[in-house]
Protein backbone atom coordinates (compact mmCIF):
# COMPACT_ATOMS: atom_id res chain seq x y z
CA UNK A 1 0.00 0.00 0.00
CA UNK A 2 1.56 3.83 -0.87
CA UNK A 3 0.44 6.68 0.49
CA UNK A 4 0.71 9.78 -1.77
CA UNK A 5 0.54 13.20 -0.45
CA UNK A 6 1.83 15.59 2.41
CA UNK A 7 1.36 13.29 5.05
CA UNK A 8 2.87 9.94 3.00
CA UNK A 9 6.12 8.57 3.46
CA UNK A 10 6.54 9.78 -0.73
CA UNK A 11 6.30 12.63 -1.64
CA UNK A 12 4.02 11.69 -4.54
CA UNK A 13 7.50 9.88 -6.80
CA UNK A 14 6.64 6.90 -8.18
CA UNK A 15 8.62 3.63 -7.19
CA UNK A 16 10.18 3.31 -10.57
CA UNK A 17 12.17 6.78 -9.91
CA UNK A 18 13.97 5.20 -7.25
CA UNK A 19 17.50 4.60 -8.34
CA UNK A 20 18.45 1.11 -8.38
CA UNK A 21 22.40 0.16 -8.52
CA UNK A 22 23.70 -3.31 -9.57
CA UNK A 23 24.97 -3.68 -6.02
CA UNK A 24 22.41 -5.49 -3.19
CA UNK A 25 23.12 -2.38 -0.76
CA UNK A 26 19.75 -0.32 0.33
CA UNK A 27 19.43 2.95 -1.34
CA UNK A 28 16.93 5.92 -0.77
CA UNK A 29 15.06 8.03 -4.01
CA UNK A 30 16.31 11.06 -5.05
CA UNK A 31 13.37 13.49 -3.38
CA UNK A 32 15.34 16.49 -2.98
CA UNK A 33 14.22 17.87 -6.79
CA UNK A 34 10.36 17.62 -4.68
CA UNK A 35 11.01 18.86 -1.74
CA UNK A 36 12.50 22.17 -2.74
CA UNK A 37 9.66 22.26 -5.44
CA UNK A 38 7.12 23.29 -2.68
CA UNK A 39 7.11 27.10 -1.70
CA UNK A 40 6.77 27.69 1.66
CA UNK A 41 3.64 29.51 2.65
CA UNK A 42 2.69 31.74 6.19
CA UNK A 43 0.04 29.47 7.96
CA UNK A 44 -3.63 30.48 7.94
CA UNK A 45 -3.73 31.31 11.38
CA UNK A 46 -2.02 33.95 11.65
CA UNK A 47 -4.60 35.96 9.52
CA UNK A 48 -7.61 34.84 12.04
CA UNK A 49 -5.62 36.01 15.18
CA UNK A 50 -5.98 39.53 13.94
CA UNK A 51 -9.46 38.84 13.38
CA UNK A 52 -9.67 37.71 16.98
CA UNK A 53 -7.94 40.83 18.09
CA UNK A 54 -10.17 43.44 16.73
CA UNK A 55 -13.21 41.51 17.40
CA UNK A 56 -12.42 42.02 21.60
CA UNK A 57 -11.16 46.09 20.73
CA UNK A 58 -15.10 46.04 19.70
CA UNK A 59 -17.28 47.91 22.53
CA UNK A 60 -20.16 45.18 23.98
CA UNK A 61 -23.81 46.81 23.32
CA UNK A 62 -25.22 47.83 26.40
CA UNK A 63 -28.60 46.15 26.01
CA UNK A 64 -26.92 42.91 25.50
CA UNK A 65 -24.50 43.33 28.00
CA UNK A 66 -27.94 44.34 30.43
CA UNK A 67 -29.59 41.52 29.30
CA UNK A 68 -26.62 38.82 30.00
CA UNK A 69 -26.47 40.26 33.51
CA UNK A 70 -30.09 40.45 34.27
CA UNK A 71 -29.79 36.34 33.14
CA UNK A 72 -26.77 36.10 35.43
CA UNK A 73 -29.07 37.61 38.24
CA UNK A 74 -31.59 34.80 37.74
CA UNK A 75 -29.61 32.41 37.25
CA UNK A 76 -28.10 33.07 40.93
CA UNK A 77 -31.31 33.65 42.58
CA UNK A 78 -32.79 29.79 41.09
CA UNK A 79 -29.69 28.11 42.22
CA UNK A 80 -30.14 30.16 45.73
CA UNK A 81 -33.84 28.66 45.62
CA UNK A 82 -32.54 25.01 44.91
CA UNK A 83 -30.28 25.27 47.95
CA UNK A 84 -32.93 26.71 49.91
CA UNK A 85 -35.61 23.51 48.94
CA UNK A 86 -32.78 21.17 49.78
CA UNK A 87 -31.55 22.10 53.09
CA UNK A 88 -35.78 21.91 53.97
CA UNK A 89 -36.08 19.20 52.48
CA UNK A 90 -32.54 17.52 53.78
CA UNK A 91 -31.31 16.82 50.56
CA UNK A 92 -28.83 19.05 49.96
CA UNK A 93 -26.07 17.69 47.34
CA UNK A 94 -23.06 19.05 46.46
CA UNK A 95 -24.21 19.38 42.69
CA UNK A 96 -26.63 22.69 44.33
CA UNK A 97 -23.01 24.20 45.78
CA UNK A 98 -20.97 24.05 42.79
CA UNK A 99 -23.95 25.67 40.74
CA UNK A 100 -23.86 28.51 43.81
CA UNK A 101 -20.20 28.60 43.47
CA UNK A 102 -20.25 28.85 39.82
CA UNK A 103 -23.14 31.66 40.28
CA UNK A 104 -21.09 33.39 42.24
CA UNK A 105 -17.95 33.74 39.61
CA UNK A 106 -20.76 34.97 36.86
CA UNK A 107 -21.73 37.42 39.27
CA UNK A 108 -18.73 39.30 38.89
CA UNK A 109 -19.10 41.66 35.66
CA UNK A 110 -20.74 44.75 35.18
CA UNK A 111 -23.64 45.64 33.57
CA UNK A 112 -23.26 49.42 32.95
CA UNK A 113 -27.16 50.17 34.64
CA UNK A 114 -25.94 51.10 37.87
CA UNK A 115 -29.36 50.34 39.76
CA UNK A 116 -29.12 46.49 38.44
CA UNK A 117 -25.64 46.48 39.37
CA UNK A 118 -26.89 47.32 43.01
CA UNK A 119 -29.16 44.55 42.90
CA UNK A 120 -26.65 41.65 41.26
CA UNK A 121 -23.84 42.80 44.02
CA UNK A 122 -26.85 42.16 46.76
CA UNK A 123 -27.21 38.71 45.14
CA UNK A 124 -24.03 38.03 45.14
CA UNK A 125 -23.68 39.08 48.91
CA UNK A 126 -26.47 36.39 49.42
CA UNK A 127 -24.57 33.47 47.65
CA UNK A 128 -21.25 34.09 49.22
CA UNK A 129 -22.89 33.89 52.50
CA UNK A 130 -24.50 30.83 51.57
CA UNK A 131 -21.50 29.15 50.00
CA UNK A 132 -19.39 30.63 52.96
CA UNK A 133 -22.21 28.87 55.65
CA UNK A 134 -21.48 25.31 53.15
CA UNK A 135 -18.01 25.73 54.06
CA UNK A 136 -17.49 26.31 50.61
CA UNK A 137 -16.12 30.18 50.79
Amino acid sequence: MRIYGPNGTTLGTPAAAARRTGSSTFVLPDTSSAQESRAASAPKAAANIDALLALQGIEENPVERRKRSVARGRTALDVLDDLKLGLLSGNLDASTVMRLRDAAANLKSSSGDPGLDSVLSEIELRVEVELAKAGQG
